[in-house]
């Protein structure tokens, strides 16, 4: 429990989380990038960052789909 609580007290930015899982969705991502992020980033933007991105993401598809389908 003790190790959740220091994880969370992370410095880095929510700016900075996003980018990370920007990169992650997209799966290109250097070992040595991956493993700073890792000792840098707080869980809890982690898990809302990717919460957000998997919204942005449907949200396209849906436009990409109803753009296609419209025409």
């Amino acid at each position: 429990m003790s190790d959740l609580k220091e994880a969370s007290k992370r410095k880095a930015s929510f700016l900075a989380t996003m980018k990370a899982v920007f990169w992650s969705f997209l799966g290109i991502r250097k070992k040595n990038d991956y493993e700073q992020d890792a000792a840098q980033l707080n869980p809890v933007h982690v898990i809302i960052a990717g919460i957000i991105g998997a919204l942005i993401f449907i949200a396209t598809l849906i436009v990409i789909v109803k753009h296609v389908v419209a025409k």
